[in-house]
């Protein structure tokens, strides 16, 4: 079922369905968002420079990825849980891979196929969540 532009599974009740169709209305056209419109991809030369705020990160082609390790599964996806909030405040969400207590995250600019400013902010933001 689609409401508002909110997907919704089948077990979705009428009031979730309500409070995310509302909530999807009010981000909409709010016109209240911290991520800019225009990202521009940072230049090859000013990556070097980028990682080193950021040096648990690696550079793997057009992304940075990082991986984390936990005691166990549930503090695993307790990390993604606090992942899953900043992405959303930072309206910019990183691809996320988990393996038991490992938790690989991936984070790019897909629609201007590289990285840009959005991605260092995520992961700057991601990096204070361990701490």
């Amino acid at each position: 079922m689609r409401s508002r532009g909110l997907r919704l599974g089948p077990k979705s009740s009428a009031n979730t369905r309500f409070l995310g169709a509302r909530f999807a209305v009010a981000k909409r056209f709010s016109g209240d968002t911290r991520c800019p419109v225009m990202a521009d991809l940072i230049k090859q030369s000013e990556l070097k420079d980028r990682m080193k705020k950021i040096p648990e990160w690696e550079l793997e082609k057009n992304q940075i990825e990082r991986t984390f390790e936990f005691d166990d599964f549930v503090d695993a996806i307790d990390f993604i849980d606090r992942v899953a909030e900043v992405a959303e405040e930072e309206e910019h969400h990183p691809d996320i891979d988990i393996r038991y207590n490992k938790v690989r995250l991936a984070v790019s600019t897909h629609s201007k196929g590289g990285l840009t400013e959005l991605d260092f902010n995520l992961a700057e933001r991601i990096d204070t969540l361990e701490e």
